[in-house]
């Protein structure tokens, strides 16, 4: 496995067990075992925008697809849609852009 597939599989586990395998915004319920196929790991910041991509928990949240796309439409619209904002995203998580801008720091590519 390529060290980028690498750090892209540990960002997406370790927002999914934080998450217990739970979409946060809905409550959809996956498991360890189906959570790969029935839930995203979504970047609160944009990639783009993070150091190191930003492939750290403090930056993800684990939604299903209708609330993944839910938290999208900031990014098409430039509009959050209700309760979707990044800034409630990241309180769902108890983080903020700081604490993720601090750990993206220390992630070794």
């Amino acid at each position: 496995m390529s060290k980028k597939k690498e750090i892209r599989r540990r960002f997406r586990e370790s927002c999914f067990e934080r998450d217990k395998y739970c979409c946060v915004k809905c409550g959809f319920k996956s498991s360890k075992d189906r959570a790969e196929q029935e839930l995203d790991a979504h970047h609160i910041t944009p990639r783009t925008e993070m150091p190191n991509g930003g492939y750290v928990k403090e930056n993800g949240i684990s939604l299903c697809s209708v609330c993944h796309v839910y938290a999208e439409e900031f990014y098409s619209t430039g509009i959050a849609h209700k309760g979707y904002s990044v800034e409630e995203l990241y309180l769902i998580i108890n983080s903020s852009l700081e604490e993720a801008i601090k750990a993206s720091n220390k992630l070794i590519l």
